[in-house]
């Protein structure tokens, strides 16, 4: 095969691909401007404990975490 016929093809699947994400990313953008949005609890669960698992973490932080821009020479 020459090498333009293949540009072209791999050219094609590219756009195909780039146009299906686009179809894609509006149905989100209208049903999240919608309100139609569901959140599975299974997963809202795990990030809750997740969540709560950072926040204890959180709490254990230095106090030299603030100066640090200054201690690495910082802008």
């Amino acid at each position: 095969m020459k090498k333009t016929t293949i540009l072209m093809v791999l050219l094609a699947v590219l756009i195909l691909v780039s146009t299906v994400q686009a179809v894609q990313l509006n149905g989100l953008k209208s049903t999240i401007s919608e309100g139609k949005l569901t959140i599975n609890s299974a997963n809202s669960g795990a990030s809750t404990t997740s969540a709560s698992n950072s926040a204890q973490k959180n709490e254990a932080v230095p106090k030299s975490i603030p100066n640090l821009p200054q201690m690495v020479g910082g802008c």
